[in-house]
């Protein structure tokens, strides 16, 4: 058993991103979450890197819809990650998470910037395409639709399906609030 206070499992996940980089889709992943009313809920979202310096996963969706497991084709490693996630709209009260929001939209190319003016995902629409009239200018900030959304993960757990290895990170709070990783090597 290891521990450390920078989150272990990071670098295998940048490691494995890196081994993967030639694959789009390896930069998407599953968020699953479970509503007050229980009703389980799941979208594929598009890893847009860490918060700052931290192990914060940082990732942007539409507000308008319902809300991981990421899994790696070529190299067969997946990480499931457990956290809170702060949901980061234009009603927050927090500057500082206003400022992270829109470096985040403006972080986004324009074409993904326009999808958040589109219809309501998931609501049948006559026109699958966005219209040639809808236009945005590009100095323009986050539109109401758009949120970010940062994982703060307190468990991973990472499994290679070539080699069976396996690890699991769970982290802890010290008494000042810093944040404390502590890691198992699951042996098959």
């Amino acid at each position: 058993m290891g521990s450390s206070a920078t989150a272990p499992w990071k670098q295998l996940l940048l490691n494995a991103l890196q081994s993967n980089s030639h694959l789009k889709h390896s930069s998407y992943f599953q968020l699953a979450t479970v509503g007050n009313n229980g009703r389980p809920s799941n979208r594929t979202v598009v890893f847009r890197g860490f918060q700052d310096d931290s192990d914060k996963i940082q990732m942007n969706t539409d507000s308008r819809t319902r809300k991981i497991c990421w899994y790696f084709t070529d190299t067969w490693e997946q990480f499931r990650i457990n956290g809170k996630v702060d949901i980061i709209d234009g009603n927050s009260a927090d500057p500082l998470k206003l400022q992270h929001r829109e470096k985040a939209w403006f972080a986004s190319s324009l074409r993904s910037r326009l999808q958040y003016l589109g219809p309501t995902p998931g609501l049948p629409s006559l026109n699958e395409e966005l219209s040639e009239k809808t236009s945005l200018d590009p100095s323009t900030g986050p539109v109401g639709a758009f949120c970010l959304l940062l994982l703060d993960p307190d468990q991973v757990d990472y499994l290679n399906l070539k080699s069976n290895e396996r690890q699991s990170f769970t982290s802890t709070r010290t008494g000042s609030g810093e944040k404390f990783w502590t890691s198992d090597k699951v042996n098959p």
